[in-house]
């Protein structure tokens, strides 16, 4: 008999099952497996899959060194080009980078899981605490960070190991960003990302404020003025609307709020899911909402994404994943209205899209897909009443190849940012090279100039 429940519920799961479903979803190898895995790598001189990496990690020498008995080597390899390595090697989508340029694919359609041994290295060396880096002697400057988030504590912690004292302000109350706050629980558990935090932090000379809101807390300018250098990071944090009517209605969530939610609790049987759930969006988030609703107990999980499967901003990984789960992908299905009874989400009216022209369509066709709760997941924009004359393109920040903005001494990088394509990873990689830039131009004004004869 199909179970009466309908609405949206906490605890529809026993404990036992909460933690199963959300167990890691890679679990970190051991010594055995980690060495059989390291030695199907060919060490390529011209390694394709160092090439693919965002951050440049040199990727034959950190497995060659695992393959030698030397993980805590292979680390530091990791993370001289990424500090933030721990969580890139759970979160990156590995398979359409790195691994997807492995040359074992030719041969086996299998490469090397080049993930899964970046983890086992950084794993050793944060448990082990071993500290790769030391700061070097103050230079007197400091530098304003706005954003807690990747971008912001790669460019942290290389600033701080120049010699630079640096100032993080974050408006939420703990630091990552989309770390903590952002990614699907079972991708990151047991508090990596705040045990990452506190290992970067760990150099020194790095201050975290939090509470600390850009336009409201703090100003640009000011930052200008009290600072040698500013530094942002500050993501995405508006939420495209879908302009549909019933949008407003009990049941209707953004996806990024009920994912922050599942990462903050410490008790899943607290969050409320529906019976049947639909995802609007095709990318990341739309995926781990998906996912993470099934695995609370929902019974019937639908992600509608209004064109096809190839079109997807979700990797074919994640994809796969979702429907491995229990949920149905639907393409080629836009929102039209939100039904209601009783002031709460029934169901959702789609309308039917196809490509003409290069250009997306309606087909005139409609249906109904019956729903208690509905997450939006269909994009994030900047903020930007808070940037002054910074120069924006597409709602983004411009910056130029070292990460600077069109205002002297500010610098920006992440998702932020104009031409970016919303990875960790890539996240990571701005902020670094960010800070290499901000180096160079503090250490220019702190040198003698050179006498012209």
């Amino acid at each position: 008999m199909e179970r009466l429940d309908t609405g949206i519920h906490a605890g529809r799961l026993s404990p036992a099952e909460y933690d199963k479903n959300f167990s890691d979803l890679h679990p970190r190898l051991d010594k055995h497996e980690a060495l059989v895995a390291s030695d199907r790598c060919y060490f390529c001189y011209d390694a394709p899959c160092m090439t693919a990496c965002p951050t440049a990690i040199d990727i034959p020498l950190f497995i060659r060194q695992i393959s030698t008995g030397n993980p805590l080597g292979s680390a530091k390899t990791i993370f001289d080009q990424n500090i933030l390595g721990g969580m890139c090697a759970r979160v990156c989508p590995t398979e359409e980078l790195c691994e997807q340029a492995c040359v074992r694919n030719t041969a086996e359609e299998r490469p090397v899981e080049i993930g899964r041994l970046q983890r086992y290295a950084t794993d050793a060396a944060m448990q082990a605490g071993k500290q790769y880096y030391t700061r070097a002697a103050s230079t007197g400057k400091t530098v304003a960070v706005v954003g807690a988030g990747p971008a912001g504590l790669a460019a942290a912690h290389r600033l701080a190991v120049n010699g630079h004292e640096i100032v993080i302000y974050d408006a939420k109350p703990k630091s990552g960003g989309l770390n903590e706050y952002g990614i699907a629980t079972y991708k990151s558990v047991d508090g990596f990302a705040q045990k990452e935090v506190d290992y970067v932090l760990s150099i020194g000379g790095i201050e975290i404020r939090h509470g600390q809101l850009l336009g409201r807390d703090l100003q640009l300018a000011d930052l200008q003025s009290q600072y040698d250098a500013v530094f942002l990071g500050i993501g995405l944090s508006g939420v495209n609307a879908l302009r549909v009517e019933g949008e407003n209605l009990a049941g209707v969530d953004d996806a990024v709020d009920f994912i922050a939610a599942l990462r903050q609790t410490d008790n899943k049987a607290d969050i409320a899911i529906g019976r049947r759930v639909i995802v609007l969006g095709g990318g990341m988030t739309a995926i781990d909402a998906a996912v993470q609703a099934k695995l609370l107990g929902a019974e019937e999980v639908t992600i509608c994404y209004r064109r096809g499967k190839e079109h997807m901003n979700a990797s074919e990984f994640e994809q796969d994943l979702a429907t491995s789960r229990g949920v149905i992908i639907r393409h080629w299905l836009a929102p039209k209205a939100i039904l209601a009874q009783d002031g709460k989400v029934a169901a959702l009216e789609v309308e039917y899209t196809t490509l003409s022209e290069g250009r997306l369509a309606t087909t005139g066709e409609t249906g109904v897909i019956a729903a208690d709760q509905i997450f939006k997941a269909i994009g994030q924009t900047l903020v930007s009443s808070s940037l002054g004359s910074l120069r924006l393109e597409s709602g983004r920040i411009v910056v130029d190849e070292e990460g600077r903005t069109s205002l002297d001494g500010v610098w920006a990088g992440g998702d932020c940012v104009f031409g970016g394509n919303d990875l960790t990873v890539s996240a990571v990689a701005n902020g670094r090279d960010a800070a290499e830039s901000i180096h160079r131009m503090l250490a220019a004004g702190t040198q003698p100039a050179v006498a012209v004869a």
